[in-house]
């Protein structure tokens, strides 16, 4: 008999987020775990988005008014709640949403069913932290009412969502970790990091190429949110000192912006540290482009900022870049650390650009050896990164947790 899931998302629906609609959409109904998903519209969904293998799909009618989006999802949540039962759902799970945990806690407690939350992500750290930034530039109301409210949901998810939660999933043995930090027991937590899907990788067929004119320079890629706190001018900053040795290397950014004024002041950047000719940003391309440019470049890089929030995630580029066998750099976060020390398929540095521009000069320097190690990537990622090896470990927890 399957086990069927009750689960709510902040994401809008149907998701392009590979640990929600490929790990429970595709591969954990393999092992009988069947999920019902309520998350946002999208102003472009139909009133019933694609099922994308969910067991059913909950999201509501957009809303153009922000205040109106917010109650009518949390109405659509409400109603998912009222309906559940220990005859329909195995478990209620909450991802990243403090306000609608403590909602679905409350619910799942009255009916008996099994609670769990998922952090993805260190949601009220990054409001609180975004919110003190803003205030610190200018002190607008708007600011301070997202302050508030970081602070307030980071109490709540820490004094009274997750130490009343049946199990808490995690993204990483870092986030773990900094969990029990709150006084969340290990055996409570489960961590489950970012995958890939090598189903999809593996059957790709990738021609790789060049953009024009850069077709024999020694060429650095980068594919991934170009957004301003992924702070990618240590990516520039490591350039200026490969350039020293190699002149002519260059820098692909295959990627864009939800701001399009943070790719604009990356370009600035680069231009006022004489860069202008050797980094371009191709916006976002489909996957049938990004993958050959990208294949097409002799390095493949994988910056994530170091602190509290970066830490305990789990990057998933570099997961991809290792799966299709391309010569990565990878900088010390906790997670990159772990696979590239695991996979030796790849080059682990310190977070500053000094040490990212010996790995990447190594590199480039002898780009056939680069690639030889990195034939390593492949099989260590589907072996231990695969979403058909997290899904298996996931749904044997799952029935674990179900059979207490």
């Amino acid at each position: 008999m399957p086990l069927k899931i009750l689960q709510f998302v902040p994401e809008s629906l149907p998701t392009f987020r590979a640990d929600v609609a490929v790990l429970f959409g595709k591969y954990l109904p393999r092992h009988g775990v069947e999920c019902d998903i309520v998350g946002m519209p999208t102003p472009a969904s139909p009133d019933t988005p694609a099922a994308q293998g969910f067991r059913s799909v909950r999201s509501g009618r957009f809303r153009h008014n922000r205040i109106a989006r917010e109650l009518a999802f949390q109405w659509t949540c409400l109603r998912a709640l009222l309906a559940a039962t220990r005859a329909n759902c195995d478990a209620i799970q909450v991802r990243d949403m403090v306000p609608t945990g403590l909602m679905a806690l409350l619910a799942a407690r009255l009916k008996g069913i099994p609670f769990y939350y998922w952090v993805s992500f260190l949601i009220s750290e990054g409001r609180i932290e975004r919110a003190r930034s803003s205030l610190a530039q200018r002190r607008t109301v708007r600011a301070r009412l997202v302050l508030c409210k970081g602070l307030v949901e980071r109490w709540l998810l820490y004094r009274v969502v997750l130490p009343r939660a049946d199990h808490v999933f995690v993204q990483s043995d870092a986030m773990l970790e900094l969990m029990r930090g709150h006084g969340i027991a290990a055996q409570r937590m489960s961590a489950v990091p970012m995958g890939v899907d090598t189903e999809v990788l593996g059957q790709q067929s990738i021609a790789a190429c060049r953009p024009a004119g850069w077709e024999s320079v020694p060429l650095l890629g980068y594919l991934g949110t170009l957004d301003q706190s992924r702070q990618l001018e240590r990516l520039l900053d490591a350039l200026l000192i490969v350039r020293q040795q190699l002149p002519d290397a260059c820098l692909l950014l295959i990627g864009a912006s939800d701001t399009p004024s943070d790719v604009d002041e990356l370009l600035d950047y680069a231009q006022r540290a004489g860069l202008a000719d050797a980094v371009r940003v191709t916006g976002w391309l489909p996957s049938s482009q990004a993958w050959p440019l990208l294949a097409g470049t002799d390095a493949a890089l994988s910056y994530f900022p170091r602190g509290t929030i970066g830490d305990v995630c789990s990057p998933t580029k570099l997961l991809e870049y290792l799966a299709l066998c391309l010569p990565a750099v990878g900088n010390d976060n906790p997670d990159q650390v772990r696979v590239l020390s695991d996979s030796q398929a790849g080059w682990l540095t310190a977070s500053n650009p000094a040490a990212m521009a010996v790995a990447m000069t190594e590199i480039l320097r002898d780009v056939p050896a680069a690639r030889a190690r990195a034939l390593a990537g492949a099989p260590y990622i589907e072996a231990q990164r695969s979403y058909r090896v997290l899904a298996a470990e996931l749904a044997q927890r799952y029935r674990v947790l179900a059979a207490a």
